[in-house]
């Protein structure tokens, strides 16, 4: 039916006619299991009740219409088993956790739940009942966890996207792993109302998918607001659309456990990240480790044992499972204070270290085992797995790790750039770039990644500038404080002619709209927070305003216009094409009368 497609390719395929949302339940029936990433494939029976449910609904209106993809088995999906990989919890789901609802509500469709560590603990994917899940580039190695069978069911092309849960990095080691993309979401923005906790004050439901672009599809239909999840937060309006410090910092101190080539990748990626024009610089990473060895060594633990230990009795989880929850019952309560306390503490000066860069770059992982290997070590291993992970929801941070490099030995190896909370459409956005940048395969396959347009967003504007508000201008600053970020330069349609305004200090254009008739003026499109917008407007004098300006390209957006009146007595200076050219050419005026003696004129 196909080889590796992503979203769009799915799309185009149900567009075309060339697939039916029928042929889903051959595909389905297909689907092997000799990696042990499944535990329940969706039968006929369950993806018909899915179908009916699209029935009375125009695939036009579906963003997602047929899009199969995978859930992680600790996650509800009604008509399914849940069991966190534990078959002694197992129950049928009679209704859907919130993101299932929503992305059904978009058309996609269900086809199975995935193999995990065994209720989301673990970083290897081998603590399951079920099967170690295998790499999916070397079956001989681990895929990561706990989000394990989602990940290799991308990397693999049985589905474009998949859901994972991401405690202490879930959904990012895994991707690593797998060579493909894991979107860490703020906490609270995607409800967890549905979900079998780990650590409930800290839990995720993370993405996996092929490129940033299907991630953010995804994540688009998923995000929200919910009553019904008691840590779910409003996303603000206030904050970045993209980067724009030009700053990137990573680790002083980097541990890779004696892997050469894990090192190495690494070190290339910090000159690919210098060739796409960021510096780079080295931090302390001493509080950033003191906070990751808390998820485990502290009080925290006991989140977990509470978890577990509402489904089944101790002593029926995994084994590995039964030794990590037994660990809290050496704290008391006051323990429990105690480290929420070193958290807020160790958190602020994490997000104060990271305040002055876009992101911090690390290796997703710093290094790989085989499964055999990890199942003879099953603590210390694990524990690797996380070094550069399990600070990351302790301090409410975002994150998404990335394809880096396939290591020389075939097995690929991942960066993850972490970022402020709330910044998780800048990481998407960077992570296009840098997809587009590395040439690697999609998953297991040949195919390379595509740059498109930038990632829409639903907390900003649009806002075109066409004089004083232009990149090195004199009020460029008005954007840039108020968390604007440049998109592209453009050109207005032909329908504009440009003024220069006269007294206005620092000098001023007008821009007017002409029916017939007129020019096309540059301009640049930036990225205004909507809850900043207003500041901007605020700021602008008379004859100037906000309106609609229609680009080259048909679309319109908010930006500088004048009012009739203002150009009574303006120059007009259309036939420069824009601003700067008409500034260059005072400035050439004033170089010629300069070195004439005749003096200077103002401009």
């Amino acid at each position: 039916m196909k080889d590796l497609w992503t979203i769009q390719d799915w799309k185009q395929a149900y567009a075309s006619e060339s697939i039916q949302l029928e042929d889903l339940k051959a595909y389905a029936a297909s689907i092997t299991n000799d990696d042990h990433a499944w535990i329940e494939i969706a039968n006929e029976a369950q993806l018909q009740a899915q179908f009916d449910a699209l029935a009375e609904k125009s695939p036009a209106d579906l963003p997602l219409y047929g899009i199969p993809f995978a859930v992680k088995d600790n996650i509800d999906v009604a008509g399914f088993h849940t069991t966190a990989a534990c078959k002694e919890a197992a129950y049928l789901a009679n209704t859907d956790a919130t993101v299932i609802a929503k992305l059904k509500a978009a058309g996609a469709i269900v086809l199975g739940k995935t193999n995990l560590d065994q209720f989301a603990t673990g970083l290897v994917g081998v603590r399951s009942p079920y099967g170690a899940v295998k790499n999916s580039f070397n079956p001989e190695y681990i895929s990561g966890g706990s989000s394990s069978g989602s990940s290799v069911a991308v990397a693999k092309g049985i589905v474009p996207f998949s859901l994972g849960t991401d405690t202490a990095g879930s959904g990012r080691v895994p991707a690593g792993h797998n060579n493909i993309v894991g979107l860490k979401p703020t906490k609270g923005w995607f409800s967890t109302a549905g979900l079998i906790p780990a650590c409930r004050t800290i839990d995720v439901i993370s993405i996996f998918a092929l490129t940033a672009d299907d991630a953010w599809q995804a994540a688009q239909v998923m995000q929200g607001y919910d009553a019904a999840d008691e840590y779910s937060r409003e996303h603000p309006a206030n904050v970045p659309t993209q980067f724009s410090k030009g700053k990137i910092a990573i680790p002083a101190q980097l541990e890779f456990y004696g892997d050469a080539e894990t090192e190495k990748a690494f070190a290339t990626a910090v000159e690919r990240v210098k060739n796409l024009g960021y510096s780079v610089e080295a931090i302390d990473f001493t509080v950033f480790n003191q906070l990751a060895s808390a998820l485990y060594n502290k009080s925290w633990v006991a989140e977990r044992t509470s978890a577990v230990e509402k489904m089944v009795k101790r002593e029926q989880s995994h084994p590995v499972i039964q030794q990590i929850i037994a660990q809290a019952d050496q704290f008391s309560a006051v323990d429990a204070m105690q480290a929420e306390y070193e958290r807020a503490d160790l958190a602020r000066k994490i997000n104060i270290e990271l305040d002055a860069f876009d992101a911090l770059m690390v290796p997703t992982s710093p290094t790989i085992y085989r499964i055999a290997d990890v199942e003879a070590d099953p603590i210390a291993k694990n524990s690797h797995m996380g070094a550069y992970t399990n600070f990351v929801n302790f301090a409410d941070l975002s994150a998404i790790a990335l394809p880096n490099a396939i290591r020389a030995d075939g097995l690929p190896t991942g960066v993850t750039f972490i970022a402020s909370a709330w910044m998780d459409q800048a990481l998407a956005n960077f992570a296009k770039i840098w997809q587009a940048s590395g040439n690697l395969p999609l998953g297991t396959s040949q195919r390379t990644y595509e740059l498109s347009h930038l990632i829409c967003s639903q907390h900003s504007v649009k806002l075109a500038v066409v004089g004083a508000h232009l990149s090195g201008m004199p009020l460029n600053f008005q954007l840039t404080a108020r968390q604007g970020t440049l998109i592209k330069a453009a050109k207005t349609s032909s329908n504009y002619k440009l003024y220069a305004l006269k007294n206005t200090v620092p000098p001023k254009p007008a821009l007017q709209y002409l029916p017939i008739g007129g020019h096309s003026i540059d301009v640049e499109v930036w990225d205004i927070p909507f809850a900043l917008f207003g500041q901007i407007v605020a700021e602008v004098p008379a004859p100037l305003g906000i309106g609609n300006i229609q680009l080259a390209d048909g679309s319109w957006v908010k930006g500088f216009i004048c009012e009739g009146y203002g150009i009574d007595d303006a120059t007009d200076i259309s036939h420069f094409g824009g601003w700067r050219a008409y500034i260059k050419s005072l400035q050439a005026t004033n170089t010629k009368f300069k070195c004439s003696g005749i003096g200077e004129i103002a401009s």
